[in-house]
């Protein structure tokens, strides 16, 4: 009998804690449409009977969501959709049945965890969260994004019977926590080149056209600017391609027209937009004018292309 008693007092005295878990996913490349990735832990520390196990029943809330019910981070109207999962290869997203905390109805299921105590009484397992924010939002503009879960995670806790998870009727409950993402505004800038092609005597314009295709952070304004090129001598308003020390003149617009040179004097001779996240083209109209034609040859420029934000 009095070994009966002294189990059933250690059974009752079986006791649990969880500590809160946050993460920062720094400055987040929205651009790249890429998945950014991120690690947090937290200590779950149990104390009773000598050589018992504890299951655990480990729960994340939803705590945050978009209309579609998954975890977003906010900044303002702004939103970025993230997720915490269980395992490094972040297949299985970390939810929860609702038992010590909001069930997250996307995803309800959490992570079972068996703690030994061993002969101390007492034992400590330290877990990890593996956050992603997910890939191709390239709208979502620049801010400071946060996310937030009260009173998680949560465990529900019991001695291992055969009943899985969830089970326990005694629950622990951490103070809650915050992830953060952090989008800066950004640019970046692709060209293709402008082919004249072969051409005899100049003694008519000839035309061609390139492209340069800017994608920007959503509601960030930019400017592109075209250099004067490398020919000795150029201007934006009279470029130089060459060919040793000789020279053919050309020029580049921003209007099929050929009426508006492009230059990289920002409010005055470049190109303006506001992005979207999404790649914006913009076509280049090159014209070569009539003017004396050089020896034969291969004539080149180089032009620098830059976006100012």
């Amino acid at each position: 009998m009095i070994f009966l008693v002294s189990s059933l007092q250690g059974a009752w005295s079986q006791s649990c804690s969880v500590t809160a878990v946050s993460g920062s996913y720094g400055a987040v490349d929205i651009l790249s449409g890429a998945v950014d990735d991120t690690t947090a832990t937290f200590s779950i520390s149990c104390s009773g009977v000598i050589f018992s196990t504890v299951r655990l029943c480990v729960e994340l809330s939803p705590g945050q969501t978009n209309t579609a019910g998954n975890r977003r981070l906010a900044s303002g109207t702004q939103r970025l959709v993230h997720e915490l999962y269980s395992d490094a290869a972040r297949t299985t997203i970390w939810g929860s049945w609702g038992l010590a905390t909001t069930a997250y109805a996307l995803h309800p299921i959490g992570t079972t965890y068996d703690l030994n105590m061993g002969f101390s009484g007492s034992a400590n397992a330290t877990l990890t969260v593996y956050g992603r924010v997910a890939a191709n939002q390239t709208t979502a503009g620049p801010g400071s994004y946060i996310w937030t879960m009260t009173s998680a995670p949560t465990i529900g806790y019991d001695y291992v019977t055969a009943t899985a998870c969830p089970t326990g009727s005694r629950q622990a409950v951490s103070s809650g926590s915050t992830w953060t993402a952090t989008i800066n505004a950004n640019c970046n800038v692709s060209a293709t080149n402008v082919n004249f092609g072969s051409v005899g005597v100049l003694a008519s314009n000839v035309d061609s056209t390139g492209s340069v295709t800017v994608r920007c952070t959503n509601s960030t304004p930019y400017s592109i600017g075209l250099s004067a090129g490398t020919g000795s001598g150029a201007t934006v308003a009279s470029r130089k391609m060459t060919s040793g020390i000789k020279l053919v003149s050309y020029s580049l617009y921003r209007d099929s027209g050929m009426a508006t040179v492009w230059g990289n004097t920002i409010g005055t001779d470049t190109a303006s937009g506001t992005g979207t996240g999404l790649d914006q083209p913009y076509t280049v109209y090159a014209e070569a004018p009539a003017q004396t034609t050089p020896a034969p040859g291969t004539y080149t420029d180089t032009v620098v292309v830059t976006v100012t934000y």
